[in-house]
């Protein structure tokens, strides 16, 4: 069986909603929901946050958590994995990205997520889920994905894919943004530079396709949601609430 290391890169300065990984979400930091779930699942071998500021540090030590220091600079949470392992700060056969505002995943996204990462042979593993509300087709917030016959990515798009004249006819579905690699294929995407897609579209998935890399993607019927402006943390403290009754 395959080493699986779970990493939550922790930005503090993020653009749209500075310092939320340290807001709090019933009286605990949103950081610490995204600690606690992520130790929950019974797949991963060892759970760390990748942080980039000491006071993220220290918040994390306060709960109990494992943090190891990133550099501040770093454009994107796979790049969080990237520098880790090229520092030799972390060894693992397949390495999770759980982004430290996505306090609502557990443990079935992430079967759903590893299903086959024992097995096959993709250098990157994510979700798709089947779109039906029909407002997410056309909106470029929703990212979309197409497969091949085998599941592995054809393109990733903020516009519908694919196109078709009949819309009734077609089944689309969202990209959901967890994923899974390999320890070769972060250690292939150090030195990458971005290419023009990636760019235009503002989706770094586009990366790993155009440079070479198979992307296994697995259907899955849940999803998860990501704190990226304050109105959103507004909605998780309803959506904690459940979560709360629940366990």
């Amino acid at each position: 069986m395959k080493k699986i290391a779970c990493i939550i890169p922790a930005r503090l300065k993020s653009t749209r909603f500075p310092r939320k990984i340290l807001s709090l979400l019933h009286n605990k930091p949103l950081i610490q929901w995204v600690w606690e779930a992520a130790i929950s699942v019974r797949h991963f071998d060892s759970v760390t946050i990748a942080v980039d500021a000491e006071e993220t540090a220290n918040v994390v030590k306060s709960f109990g958590g494992s943090s190891i220091m990133t550099e501040e600079s770093c454009p994107s949470g796979t790049m969080r994995l990237c520098e880790l392992l090229h520092r030799k700060k972390i060894d693992a056969d397949v390495l999770v990205c759980w982004q430290g505002d996505e306090p609502f995943l557990h443990e079935e996204i992430i079967g759903d997520l590893l299903q086959s990462a024992h097995s096959d042979a993709a250098d990157v593993w994510t979700l798709k889920k089947r779109i039906v509300n029909p407002e997410d087709i056309l909106s470029p917030h929703v990212a979309k994905v197409v497969t091949d016959q085998n599941g592995y990515a054809l393109y990733f798009s903020r516009s519908p894919i694919p196109y078709h004249r009949d819309l009734q006819d077609t089944v689309f579905y969202k990209h959901i943004g967890i994923y899974a690699y390999t320890k070769k294929a972060l250690e292939s995407l150090i030195h990458q530079p971005t290419p023009y897609l990636a760019e235009a579209e503002q989706l770094e998935q586009l990366n790993f396709l155009y440079h070479g890399l198979k992307v296994r993607v697995h259907e899955t019927s849940h999803e998860g949601f990501g704190i990226d402006i304050p109105e959103h943390l507004e909605k998780a403290h309803i959506l904690s609430s459940g979560f709360l009754i629940k366990k």
